[in-house]
């Protein structure tokens, strides 16, 4: 039986930290990881291959070259998705997310947003955005129901 292929997109840190606590499950899927490429996370091209694309690092705290990356990231994120083509787009956020679970819904993915664990009584910019048009979003904190009601509560993935 063909595996069906889910792309796991998350920004670099907590959000890829949350993002490879789902790692048991790439092995069912024909996987495919997007992360931005950092000093702390370039070593796992040696462990996932083909099986892993970067796009460029940004913070918001540089507002100009912030939405210059942005705007870049957009295009290489367009090349990837049109590379792999997922039938799932599985995200713990933050900024490169957005673009992508963007491009998803337009091709037909289906988008399941995890709304950070950081966050326990706040949305997030990226939550905000997809939760009109994931197809499921979850929240790491029964709290978060209260923001986003059409949520599912299935508990922390740590």
């Amino acid at each position: 039986m063909k595996k069906k292929k889910v792309m796991f997109i998350a920004s670099t840190g907590g959000h890829l930290n949350e993002l490879f606590q789902l790692r048991p499950l790439f092995n069912h899927y024909d996987y495919h990881i997007v992360t931005e490429k950092t000093d702390s996370n370039i070593s796992l091209k040696k462990e996932y291959k083909d099986k892993i694309n970067f796009v460029i690092y940004g913070t918001k705290d540089h507002k100009f070259t912030y939405l210059f990356k942005l705007f870049l990231n957009c295009w290489i994120e367009l090349f990837i998705f049109i590379k792999t083509r997922p039938k799932y787009i599985v995200t713990t956020g933050a900024h490169i997310a957005g673009p992508m679970c963007c491009l998803g819904k337009i091709f037909g993915s289906k988008v399941i947003f995890i709304e950070t664990f950081a966050n326990s009584h706040s949305k997030t910019i990226t939550g905000k955005l997809v939760y009109k048009f994931a197809d499921l979003f979850i929240v790491q904190w029964e709290s978060m129901l209260k923001l986003y009601p059409n949520a599912v509560y299935w508990g922390s993935v740590y």
